[in-house]
């Protein structure tokens, strides 16, 4: 049986496309072939010119995307991190994990000793499992890992050659803002500026600085080496290719990025502390013991932690400081607790 299908191409303004009846009398008559005569004729549709055409079109696009991707994500190489809690620990842990130069800055020689010496412990945690098999190779991981970190407690040095400076320390504006005004005199231009606040609006604390257009928010989740999640916050101001760079690294990091403009608890905080005050407000008319109420959300919901589990493991404080600058009025007891401990709010 010889095989003859319509496959011209439409009229020049149509950009060589097959024609409709062309595709339609090749799947009409492959349906009744053999195999081998229907592999001829899927052979003689992939050669023709037009569908020639569109894949290397298609494969054009996709090297185009993939380049500059991997450009941007190469345009982050040295990294500071500023703050050395557990936040900025785990950020500069997961960023000296994935290649990247990292300098973690804090004001405390202190907390910089207990960040290293944490760091340390999670690598060694990770490299049992990961190579469980071959306890040198695991050695050897743990160390490459912690060559590619350094302290300091000198800041403005810190930021002199950096590609990207992440911002952990405290969730105070002022403060914040006083941080990045320093930095913004003696970091170079071509620096990107990023907080990992979890409530304070990034506008606020970019406007401290003169790159509007290179500051934007990298919300990460504790324990930062083993939540996958990223939020990507971006300002009105913030421009697109600062944005995608912004992306792209959180992918090098091995997270899942997600996008949300500079909105009040941005995704997941918005959501979540709610929740929270919700069940403290049920705790505080008596309606439920604090044991019960986590109980009935692991139970019952399927949370891996309750309300009050995840209270203590953010930390009442952290807590507070998201509902001060998002919900009025604040619940009674979070307060009364802070207040007492003097914890900063």
């Amino acid at each position: 049986m010889r095989l003859r299908l319509d496959l011209r191409v439409r009229p020049a303004r149509s950009r060589g496309l097959i024609r409709p009846i062309g595709l339609a009398s090749f799947c009409d008559v492959t349906l009744h072939l053999p195999w081998f005569a229907e592999a001829r004729a899927k052979s003689r549709l992939l050669l023709c010119a037009p569908v020639c055409g569109s894949m290397a079109f298609a494969t054009r696009q996709f090297v185009r995307k993939m380049t500059s991707s991997a450009a941007r994500a190469a345009a982050i190489r040295h990294v500071t991190v500023i703050g050395g809690g557990l936040m900025g620990a785990g950020i500069a842990q997961v960023a000296a994990a994935t290649g990247h130069t990292v300098v973690l800055v804090d004001t405390s020689e202190d907390i910089l000793k207990k960040s290293a010496t944490g760091i340390e412990g999670s690598l060694t945690r990770i490299a049992k499992k990961k190579f469980a098999d071959k306890p040198e190779a695991g050695q050897e991981f743990v160390q490459k890992v912690l060559k590619n970190i350094s302290t300091s407690t000198d800041a403005a040095s810190a930021v002199r050659t950096t590609d990207l400076v992440v911002e952990a320390i405290v969730e105070n504006l002022k403060t914040k803002q006083e941080l990045f005004s320093a930095l913004d005199k003696v970091a170079p231009d071509r620096t990107i500026f990023v907080s990992n606040t979890s409530s304070l609006p990034i506008a606020d604390i970019a406007s401290s600085t003169a790159r509007l257009d290179r500051f934007g928010g990298l919300h990460f989740f504790n324990p930062v080496p083993m939540m996958k999640l990223v939020e990507v916050i971006k300002t009105s101001q913030t421009s697109q290719e600062t944005f995608d760079t912004l992306v792209d690294f959180s992918k090098a990091l091995g997270k899942h990025p997600v996008l949300c403009k500079d909105t009040p608890g941005f995704i997941v905080n918005r959501l979540l502390v709610p929740y929270l005050m919700e069940a403290i407000r049920l705790h505080e008319r008596g309606h439920g013991s604090k044991e019960d109420i986590d109980v009935a959300m692991k139970l019952g919901a399927g949370y891996p932690m309750g309300p009050f589990e995840l209270h203590d493991y953010v930390g009442l404080d952290t807590l507070k400081s998201i509902i001060d600058g998002e919900f009025s009025p604040p619940v009674s007891c979070c307060t009364a607790v802070c207040l007492r401990h003097r914890l900063p709010s």
